[in-house]
């Protein structure tokens, strides 16, 4: 316990909290002062006050008064309680909750330490030690409904359906009257029940839960999804028809419903026989509304030889009549079939030589359109006959607006490889409407590939704020705009300019940093909101949050920057291949930049310091080169902070154990560099580099200067003998 204290300071003590609850953190240190001029070693005020200058991003000096506070009152809940916010602001999970548990055990009775300790429990998925909270919390206040549900959503997420779904149905009986028809939280309570039933294997109660709530629940479109899945996996196909039928009268445009009613049809696209089945099951619906696509695209997917011919026709015919320039995108998953690919380019070449007059004005236009976009395409690449259709289009177009044929244009010299040009047709084609965002930041992405990093960012200034700190890359870095980043980030790379590219590396990596800690404030909010089903849909998306494309290629970028400098320290200098005049060029712009950088800080510093405002601090950029991630000591440590997620997220992309066999044969951790190596050849045991790396391996290990232990020597060549 703390020294207690006088009725005055123990008032201005109570000021404290409130202060730094109100973020008011100058006055609350303040007042805190005022405190501990008059009791200089009373723990609670000195824990408060770590806070508070945590708070203004002083860490260091807050952890020693926190500490100093637990000398001074070490039987203090409130000293522990803020031990464990500091720890837990510092993303030391571990210790927070050790930090929680012990403040708990001082202040059993504690709701607010209990409510920290069982949102650390969710964010770090210990959902056992989360029951166990939950269920302390659900004893201490049972007339709250946030409570109950955040119980049954711990053991929903352990695993234990049963015990998740008798927690819900406890606290229905313990209702004395009805919720009323506008009570929403009840509603989403009593759906999430029913998707807990069902996850449990039980659908057929399941689907006899969903009779009771199908009129009065308000999300009729969920109810009616769960309906037409139970009875579909209960194998009442008829029912289950019905279901999906009603479904596609409230939207015809969803393909799972179509694929829903195939099966409970006892339809199957792969065989041949039951095509004019469903051919007439989509022409049914087709037949309802002009306006509908889907049920006139999906048979293109299935038929083949004379009957794909047929259809292909009747909805190329269709859309290029009406002019629809998404045409090419929505059926250019139909090449994967050669067949199919070569029986569309002959229907739209016949197309071309048809006369316009009698298929209408937008005729030639898209049928030119799409043929540029055909042999632009990958899989049937012919640039020269790519340009001639694109040019056609465009002598076609009457409207000097319509940017949409230029920027094919640049896409086809892009491919051509002549990325400098690309750059400059994709920025005549933002010339023509500069208030479309899209294009200009199509543009901003072709300057980047040409390596125009100044001229990209002035583009995508154009449509930043103009008053966020940091200029147009300050307002990115706000928006998380990662498609910039990262080719802003390969752009430097290409440049060797090693460090700013590191520099947009690690602000991806940093972004999904912040993904994962913003989940924290929703362990609360979606209880209170009622929001169940898609804080649970949240948290199982967060636990594979590092599989998305934004990380992995911003992950394999800086693992490939960091195991250059491990291999060369020098690497990273951006003068190396420049001639003398070059080099004295380079380093007075960069002296320069350096003199405009101090500058730019002294005057935020001289703002910040007449500020008015009591904002939480924010951060200075100390390194807006990235000249600090370049020196690291330890670059393959810092490898693997970009390695480990990919490892443990996604590991069946060859690329993932490829870069982590980089790392490790570096590291001289040749058991998990071979373990890298044979899940690689599980994925691709055909690919060329395993091959090399196999054989890099074999040779690191034959030139050791010391062997390695007898045991570990086996398992490796046992191992290696399944390698190519």
């Amino acid at each position: 316990m703390s020294v207690p204290l006088s009725s005055k300071e123990q008032s201005l003590f109570k000021q404290v909290v409130q202060l730094y609850e109100s973020k008011q953190y100058k006055r609350g240190i303040k007042t805190a002062d005022q405190v501990l001029k008059k009791v200089p070693n009373h723990g609670d005020t000195q824990a408060m006050k770590a806070l508070i200058l945590n708070s203004q991003g002083k860490t260091e000096e807050a952890f020693d008064l926190a500490k100093l506070a637990l000398k001074n009152a070490m039987k203090s809940n409130v000293c522990w309680h803020v031990y464990g916010l500091l720890y837990r602001s510092v993303k030391n999970y571990d210790e927070a909750i050790k930090a929680y548990k012990f403040a708990l055990r001082l202040d059993p009775e504690s709701r607010q330490i209990q409510r920290d300790l069982a949102l650390l429990q969710a964010q770090t998925r210990d959902w056992k030690g989360l029951v166990d909270s939950r269920k302390t919390m659900v004893t201490a206040a049972p007339s709250v409904r946030a409570n109950w549900t955040a119980f049954a959503i711990a053991h929903h997420m352990a695993a234990d359906y049963q015990a998740a779904e008798k927690v819900l149905t406890t606290y229905e009986g313990t209702l004395k009257n009805p919720p009323p028809a506008t009570d929403l939280e009840h509603h989403e309570a009593v759906l999430y029940k029913n998707t807990i039933i069902a996850e449990s294997g039980d659908y057929e109660r399941a689907l006899e839960g969903l009779k009771a709530i199908y009129r009065s629940n308000p999300d009729r479109t969920a109810v009616m999804e769960l309906r037409a899945e139970y009875l579909l996996k209960l194998g009442r196909k008829e029912e289950a028809e019905k279901a999906y039928r009603a479904l596609l009268e409230r939207n015809a445009e969803r393909r799972a419903y179509y694929d829903g009613l195939e099966q409970a049809l006892s339809l199957d696209r792969n065989d041949s026989a039951q095509h004019t089945q469903l051919q007439d099951l989509y022409k049914s619906f087709a037949e309802k509304s002009e306006r509908i696509d889907a049920p006139r695209r999906v048979p293109l997917d299935f038929l083949q030889g004379d009957a794909f011919k047929e259809a292909a026709d009747v909805y190329l015919t269709r859309v290029f009549r009406k002019g629809v320039p998404s045409t090419f995108a929505n059926v250019k998953a139909l090449y994967n079939d050669e067949s199919k690919k070569q029986t569309i380019e002959q229907l739209v070449l016949g197309y071309a030589s048809q006369n316009s007059e009698e298929n209408g004005k937008n005729w030639d236009l898209a049928v030119n359109y799409f043929l540029a976009q055909h042999y632009d395409y990958h899989l049937c690449r012919n640039l020269e006959k790519a340009s001639e259709y694109i040019e056609k289009t465009i002598s076609l177009n009457t409207n000097p607006q319509d940017y949409t044929f230029h920027l094919t244009k640049a896409r086809i010299t892009k491919h051509s490889g002549d990325l400098e040009k690309a750059s400059k047709q994709m920025n005549e084609a933002r010339e023509m409407d500069r208030a479309d965002r899209y294009i200009n930041t199509k543009c901003a992405k072709y300057q980047l590939r040409n390596n125009q990093n100044d001229d990209a960012i002035n583009t995508m200034g154009l449509f930043t704020r103009k008053e966020a700190n940091g200029g147009p890359l300050g307002d990115l870095l706000d928006m998380q705009c990662m498609w910039y980043l990262f080719e802003d980030g390969e752009a430097y790379k290409r440049q060797n300019k090693l460090g700013l590219a590191l520099k947009r590396f690690k602000s991806i990596h940093d972004i999904f940093d912040v993904w994962f800690e913003d989940q924290f404030d929703f362990h609360s909010f979606s209880l209170r909101k009622g929001m169940i089903r898609a804080y649970v849909d949240m948290i199982r998306w967060e636990d594979h949050l590092r599989q998305h494309p934004f990380y992995s290629r911003a992950a394999y970028s800086a693992i490939d920057i960091y195991v250059k400098l491990f291999d060369d320290p020098n690497c990273g200098s951006a003068n190396g291949d420049l001639s003398d005049a070059d080099k004295k060029k380079a380093e007075k712009k960069a002296r320069k930049d350096k003199e405009k950088a101090e500058a730019d800080k002294k005057a935020a510093a001289a703002a910040k310091a007449t500020a008015a405002s009591e904002e939480v601090v924010k951060k200075e950029d100390t390194d807006p080169q990235g000249e600090e991630l370049l020196k690291t000591k330890d670059p393959l440590s810092e490898a693997m902070k970009y390695l480990s997620p990919l490892l443990a997220e996604s590991p069946l992309n060859i690329r993932s154990q490829q870069a982590g066999f980089e790392v490790f044969i570096r590291r001289e951790k040749y058991l998990p560099a071979l373990k890298c190596l044979v899940a690689a050849s599980k994925i691709d045991n055909a690919n060329p580099l395993l091959k090399e790396q196999t054989a890099r391996l074999r040779k690191t290990l034959a030139e050791l200067k010391e062997p390695l232990p007898e045991k570990i020597k086996e398992v490796i060549d046992a191992e290696l003998a399944t390698l190519p």
